[in-house]
């Protein structure tokens, strides 16, 4: 590894007071940068230009060109092709990579028959991560896909089944496992620094609010027929689509599954429920906006899910965004920026041995090129994403029948409850299926 003008032991102290100014405490501030210096010194090397990562990226909108990107400046990565069904946005990602030759599809399809690749990003709208991602497992390919994983429930389990049968690396875009910050309050957690945990409370914010909107001419770069994918025919409102799709049903979840599914992630992973999820659901918020061409998404919300061991997670539109977690003998908050907690005692006693370790990650796209190279499991699986996705999904379902539904984590179902039960799944608009 080259430190550049610093001896190895600078550049460990700069890293290391660095990591300290951010706010992690100074015994986990060394931690994280000894597990960097690891990380570096133990990565899988291609062996030269014939062992390249050949990838290709499947929506390259903002958030689909930055993964793309994130890839794509490592060494021993080789983008040969972009997918986009606006070729605004395809032309640009190309433009991104510097040119050359780079391929741009319309159809993932097409894409995933023609080239010779070892793995995609999936960077889409909610509604067209499922399909391209089965897709992509069939054809035998690795695979890094934006969070939410999913549109609707029963989308992860088929996602899960697949990728389990095919030996498939596949890293969910949830970013927070590979943050210092929300790692060290989940050890802390997990290892019983706060007591028993009584409480979560996952601050997401309120989703947007916004309409009536004008029906208008699709512009002649977008075939907006295919963005709609498994959805409904609708006549093109500007605003239901690229950057505002996820405050309509139909494309998403609102912020549930946006910030939800990111903190709601991290408590999971904090609570040991990586593999499961809550037994009961219930939520409490504004009604759902009905009005044509507006934004449909409740503005202010409370969902409960319990767990069965008591522990009970808010996900909720109010507060400053972050995680809170209570436990009988104090609490922690932690978020992008800052970790504290009810006495800073909590954060600066480091952790004994014997103590619970949690798997480190300090780049999450690196981790996922780590493990195509040594068909490790990253930190962000398939199943774990699907599970922390999947209480989005349930809280969604409970803020939409306004009742407590009890939830069977192992057979993934409601229990006893048909009407709650069809809403793990939609009718998706032919041609599209998840037969694949």
């Amino acid at each position: 590894m080259s430190y550049g003008n610093w001896s190895r032991r600078g550049f460990l102290r700069a890293s290391t007071a660095a990591m300290a100014a951010a706010g992690l405490p100074a015994w986990y501030a060394r931690e994280v940068v000894a597990s960097q210096d690891e990380e570096a010194a133990s990565r899988p090397k291609a062996k030269g230009p014939n062992d390249a990562i050949v990838m290709a990226a499947i929506g390259v909108g903002g958030r689909g060109t930055g993964i793309m990107k994130d890839a794509a400046r490592r060494d021993g990565v080789k983008f040969v092709a972009v997918c986009d069904v606006d070729r605004r946005h395809a032309d640009r990602a190309v433009q991104e990579l510097g040119g050359g030759d780079v391929t741009i599809y319309d159809d993932f399809r097409e894409l995933l028959d023609t080239e010779e690749l070892d793995a995609v990003t999936i960077g889409t709208p909610d509604h067209w991560h499922a399909i391209p991602a089965l897709t992509a497992i069939k054809a035998g390919l690795d695979l890094y896909c934006e969070k939410p994983l999913t549109l609707w429930l029963d989308e992860g389990k088929a996602l899960v089944k697949a990728a389990r049968g095919r030996d498939t690396v596949f890293q969910v875009g949830s970013q927070q496992r590979s943050d210092a910050r929300f790692r060290l309050a989940c050890e802390l957690v997990r290892n019983g620094r706060i007591g028993k945990v009584v409480e979560v409370e996952a601050r997401i914010g309120r989703n947007d609010q916004g309409g009536p909107f004008k029906e208008a001419r699709v512009p002649d770069a977008l075939d907006w027929d295919f963005w709609l994918g498994q959805t409904p025919e609708v006549a093109y409102v500007p605003e239901r689509c690229h950057d505002t799709f996820r405050w309509w049903r139909a494309y998403s979840g609102g912020k549930m599954t946006d910030w939800g599914a990111h903190h709601n992630d991290i408590t999971q992973w904090a609570l040991g429920y990586d593999g499961s999820g809550p037994v009961k659901v219930d939520a409490d918020g504004d009604a759902w906006p009905v009005l044509p061409h507006c934004f449909d998404m409740p503005e202010r919300f409370v969902c409960t899910a319990t767990y069965d061991n008591g522990t009970v997670l808010k996900t909720m539109s109010d507060g400053e965004n972050g995680i809170l977690f209570t436990g009988e003998e104090g609490w922690i908050f932690v978020n992008r920026s800052r970790i504290d907690a009810s006495d800073t005692a909590l954060l600066d006693e480091p952790l004994g041995d014997g103590a619970v370790r949690l798997y480190v990650s300090n780049d999450h796209m690196g981790n996922f090129l780590d493990c195509v190279r040594s068909r490790e499991t990253p930190i962000c699986d398939v199943e774990v994403g699907h599970r922390s996705a999947s209480v989005c999904h349930l809280e969604n379902i409970a803020l939409n029948l306004r009742r407590p539904l009890a939830w069977d984590p192992k057979e993934e179902e409601f229990v006893g409850d048909e009407q709650a039960n069809s809403l793990l799944r939609r009718e998706m608009r032919s041609p599209w299926t998840l037969d694949i």
